[in-house]
């Protein structure tokens, strides 16, 4: 495999590992719940998936061709929630997903050495997905964090439970991680 192949492999299993990590928080809050923010200076998950959503769609709709700031995206709006119901929230959401991996899962080893324009400035194509996988996962976090607050007890850990770690190596691979001289 190409240097080029497995950094779009690795690319792509970030972003698609983060969705996960998301959606499997998402699952676990009720509803209404989506739309509280935890105070006047924090976001709301659904208005934090919206403008993830918004943003994936503007920075990957025509990637190469166009700057990654589209001029009809609303970005203010992005920070209203407008959504009457889980099911339009998760469909805005799959589909800025479906347009990052589109386009990531069409991108050539070639397509790397190429600049595109974010708000019209220079960056490489491996800058840009740096910059997006960044933005992304900063508010996966907390979209994570919120969905911890507003599940409560009923909360199902994501990654390997606290003091779990010994347990899990085990598991894994069949030692604890600790070493024995």
């Amino acid at each position: 495999m190409s240097l080029a192949a497995e950094f779009m492999a690795a690319i792509i299993n970030a972003f698609e590992a983060n969705k996960r990590l998301a959606d499997r928080a998402v699952e676990q809050v009720p509803d209404e719940k989506l739309h509280i923010a935890l105070d006047a200076n924090t976001n709301s998950i659904a208005v934090i998936m919206k403008h993830v959503a918004g943003n994936l769609t503007s920075r990957w709709t025509d990637f190469l061709t166009t700057d990654g700031e589209k001029p009809g995206r609303n970005r203010d709006d992005e920070f209203v929630d407008s959504f009457g119901s889980r099911a339009e929230l998760l469909g805005t959401w799959e589909r800025g997903w479906a347009c990052l991996l589109t386009t990531l899962k069409s991108l050539k080893p070639e397509d790397l050495e190429k600049t595109v324009m974010i708000r019209g400035e220079p960056h490489s194509v491996p800058l840009a997905l740096e910059r997006s996988l960044g933005h992304t996962c900063y508010h996966i976090g907390q979209i994570v964090q919120v969905a911890r607050v507003h599940a409560g007890e009923k909360w199902k850990t994501l990654t390997i439970p606290r003091g779990g770690s010994e347990q899990f190596n085990k598991a894994s691979w069949g030692q604890t991680g600790k070493s024995h001289s």
